[in-house]
């Protein structure tokens, strides 16, 4: 329904190229589509929308990328816009401000939603916080969301092309780095370093 609604908001004044429902299919239909914006949701399944957006850069660096999300975490949001993100939009306040953020960020200028700019502001001005999840590789970033969404370690050996013992291991080996001695302590970790998003 948040889709629809934004795509009925946008449509009259510029083409929507293409809608996507999972980081996955977001970097591998991106490449072909080509286009000038993605919006972005952070809390995409399969694979986050902080780890999308960060390949999708790599992938297209002249594509402008927006945030668009209801975490207002100051750390996240400061990550993003260091290494990636053009805009970043609270949904509770996007209506009103998206099209602005798009025409900003065609412009080759930033935009952060109000509420948050200031916090983020004073977090720059800060020394930052050394960030435990940037130790994690790509796989296994990929192996913590998909294990912590439910799918089993053969569904996730398929998906990410690789052996379900590997899937194994990348899951031990990551809850023996960080001491990790239950699934829920896993599942903490990954909701606390935004792999994947609190539940609702």
């Amino acid at each position: 329904m948040v889709v629809e609604a934004f795509v009925r908001l946008l449509a009259d004044s510029y083409d929507i190229v293409g809608v996507v429902s999972d980081g996955m299919a977001l970097l591998k239909q991106a490449p072909q589509l080509r286009p000038h914006v993605v919006i972005l949701d952070l809390g995409m399944p399969l694979l986050n929308g902080f780890e999308a957006g960060k390949q999708l850069k790599k992938l297209l660096p002249s594509t402008k990328i927006i945030v668009l999300t209801m975490n207002e975490d100051v750390d996240i949001a400061k990550e993003a816009l260091r290494n990636w993100a053009s805009a970043f939009l609270l949904k509770k306040s996007a209506g009103s401000e998206l099209a602005h953020a798009i025409n900003e960020v065609l412009h080759h200028r930033s935009y952060v939603t109000p509420r948050m700019k200031q916090r983020i502001e004073e977090e720059f001005a800060r020394a930052p916080d050394p960030d435990r999840q940037m130790q994690l590789t790509k796989r296994q970033t990929e192996v913590i969301q998909l294990l912590v969404e439910g799918y089993t370690m053969k569904e996730v050996g398929a998906m990410l092309n690789i052996k379900p013992r590997t899937v194994a291991y990348h899951k031990y080996q990551i809850m023996d780095w960080y001491g990790l001695k239950t699934h829920a302590e896993f599942v903490m970790f990954a909701i606390k370093h935004h792999i994947v998003e609190p539940p609702a």
